[in-house]
């Protein structure tokens, strides 16, 4: 890589973000890695100069605020900040109760929004930087039985991230929006996925469906997070990156069949539609 940049990232213990950590590290990048486990994430990494670990907590803004100090601190700048950090909710939207609601939204949405908050005054001062916050293919679709309140944070971050593509253009900040499919990763396991504290019996597909997920699918998924985290990297050399950036087969079909349903129902009912002005 030609140029060196200081990247931030969030949820960087495991997974992709873990991936995107080892390879900015192996080209010289300057990697801030933030976690709920420093200890764990240094034993893993080791001792390198251009990497600092931080410990923060994303519901907290003046954690947040702190660890951006400190990365400012020890490199001066930040370019590329990367909006990793989550978790998955199963659980349909009658068993899920109001606090695990707000846990998922908590760090899904208001933990990315509180980075995004507290990292923009110093990328509107240098004119530059580049935001990447991962969605999902929950983030494009919703028709995932047992999955509504995760599919719902996912969708807020598609949708905070259009308007905030859009906001900070004129200051010289890019804005990309990323759709990983299934990762190989430790998303689906325990720790990572949480299922409802009150499941309801009568809601037997959901529960086959939450044990496959857990028991067969996890540890099978078709995407690999090493060629995803080269694909982040490489739209960071890109003059003018995509707002939206689908990663995966499965995510990439998702979204077709996303984009036919929208065109179908348009379609059909066209009529009603532009029949309501004055």
């Amino acid at each position: 890589m030609s140029d060196k940049k200081t990247w931030f990232v969030t949820g960087a213990s495991s997974g992709l973000g873990l991936s995107l950590v080892k390879q900015l590290l192996a080209e010289g990048q300057n990697v801030v890695a933030t976690t709920r486990n420093k200890k764990g994430l240094e034993k893993v990494i080791g001792d390198v100069s251009h990497f600092l670990p931080l410990e923060m907590n994303l519901s907290d803004e003046s954690s947040v605020n702190s660890a951006l100090n400190d990365a400012l601190s020890r490199f001066g700048a930040i370019d590329v900040v990367v909006n990793n950090a989550g978790f998955g909710q199963t659980g349909t939207l009658e068993e899920l109760d109001d606090e695990e609601v707000r846990k998922c939204f908590d760090v899904n949405v208001f933990g990315m929004l509180n980075v995004i908050r507290h990292v923009m005054p110093h990328l509107r001062n240098q004119k530059s930087g580049h935001i990447i916050n991962i969605s999902s293919m929950a983030g494009i679709q919703g028709r995932i039985p047992g999955w509504g309140v995760y599919c719902a944070a996912k969708f807020a971050v598609a949708g905070l991230s259009e308007a905030l593509y859009e906001e900070v253009k004129p200051f010289g900040i890019k804005v990309t929006l990323v759709y990983p499919g299934h990762m190989r990763t430790g998303f689906l396991s325990k720790g990572s996925l949480m299922l409802p504290s009150n499941p309801v019996s009568d809601y037997v597909l959901i529960r086959k469906n939450e044990e496959e997920a857990t028991e067969q699918m996890n540890g099978m998924q078709i995407g690999d997070p090493e060629k995803a985290a080269t694909k982040l990297i490489k739209i960071t050399h890109i003059e003018k990156p995509p707002l939206h950036y689908f990663l995966g087969e499965d995510v990439y079909d998702a979204a077709r069949k996303k984009i036919q349903s929208l065109g179908d129902a348009l379609d059909t009912w066209k009529e009603d539609s532009l029949s309501i002005g004055f």
